[in-house]
């Protein structure tokens, strides 16, 4: 059958992309950041996942203000960079896996979450920027990638609550799927930062650490968190840590913490990054 192995959550500040095909991952803003992933990159090819469910948002690429999914799952075969105003990255095509994709929107839909199945859409930098810290610049993605958006940005986004329970509800889903495959799950966004009015600019070191702490120790308690306290504490931007939550819950309870860091700042964000092993 299939499992999920790992979990990553992972930062996807647009700005990163930029530095990647702009080639000033080597400039000294930039350097540190790229140094602290790169452990992960030797880990990830030596793991060799077979699929990636990449939990991420969408930012009006594939979706406006007309049609707002709160949860929505990519069935198709294939996915391409989107255009976000300055043409799309210059970043291999996303290769789907229909196959489990379809199992995990049935599985879940009769688990009475209400996911959108998406059969055609563009995949933006919330998607293709972890990718590329992980994997860095290939001729072709090394995996298939199921994408996963979900509604950060119009209010009302769901509870970290429910993406967790989300979590599970996938963690069901793979490990139901009578192919042997070997999944990872990533959880993008974040951490703190805020693009707009008085507090534009505002990272919260304190919070986001111990956010990372939480996302290994207690799970449950960062599941109780609610948005007020999101946007007080890491910014009006910070609610998208509510997609760590849905990595964090398709894991089992008890996971190991295989590797963590964090920088700031990365343009006017905090960059979070943590993997997460499920027994072996």
């Amino acid at each position: 059958m299939a499992r999920i192995v790992a979990g990553v959550g992972c930062s996807h500040v647009p700005a990163i992309g930029a530095a990647i095909d702009l080639g000033k991952t080597g400039d000294p803003y930039w350097q540190p950041l790229f140094k602290g992933f790169e452990f992960s990159r030797q880990w990830i090819a030596a793991e060799r996942p077979d699929v990636v469910i990449l939990v991420y948002n969408d930012h009006a690429s594939a979706f406006s203000l007309e049609l707002i999914p709160t949860f929505a799952i990519g069935c198709a075969a294939q996915f391409q960079p989107a255009d976000e105003g300055w043409g799309p990255r210059p970043v291999p095509v996303v290769e789907g896996h229909p196959g489990l994709a379809w199992h995990i929107a049935q599985s879940t839909i009769l688990d009475e979450f209400d996911m959108t199945i998406v059969n055609k859409m563009d995949v933006d930098h919330g998607l293709t920027v972890p990718l590329s810290l992980m994997f860095g610049q290939p001729a072709a993605w090394p995996c298939k990638v199921i994408p996963l958006a979900v509604n950060v940005v119009q209010y009302p986004p769901p509870t970290g609550n429910r993406c967790y329970q989300l979590g599970h509800a996938i963690r069901k889903a793979v490990a139901s799927f009578d192919r042997d495959l070997k999944v990872m799950i990533f959880g993008t966004g974040g951490m703190s930062h805020q693009l707009q009015g008085p507090r534009a600019g505002l990272i919260n070191s304190e919070f986001d650490r111990r956010f990372l702490d939480q996302l290994s120790a207690d799970p449950d308690g960062l599941a109780r968190i609610q948005h007020i306290e999101y946007v007080r504490e890491a910014g009006s931007e910070g609610i998208e840590l509510v997609m760590w939550l849905i990595m964090r819950g398709a894991l089992e309870e008890q996971v190991r913490e295989l590797y963590r860091f964090y920088h700031v700042p990365a343009s006017n964000t905090a960059v979070g990054h943590i993997i997460l092993e499920n027994p072996r």
